[in-house]
């Protein structure tokens, strides 16, 4: 999908905007959402090792929960480069 664009500048990607560890994570790696009979965090966040963060059982909205993980991205990132 093209990219829009604005004065010939590529519009800003909003998702990348409010979840920039996030959209980092997204490049090489995956995070799912909702529970199921395995998994009762609403969050998690994995890669091809495992799962190095999940998240609580429940948020008052998505946003909340995706700034959770947002967060503790900024910390690994930091951590781990």
């Amino acid at each position: 999908m093209a990219k829009r664009k604005t004065q010939g500048l590529p519009a800003a990607d909003p998702f990348a905007t409010a979840y920039p560890n996030v959209a980092r994570w997204l490049e090489d790696n995956w995070i799912e959402l909702g529970r199921d009979e395995r998994n009762m965090s609403f969050i998690r966040v994995l890669d091809c090792g495992g799962m190095p963060w999940e998240g609580e059982h429940t948020y008052s909205t998505t946003h909340e929960a995706l700034l959770a993980a947002n967060a503790f991205l900024a910390e690994w990132f930091e951590e781990n480069g």
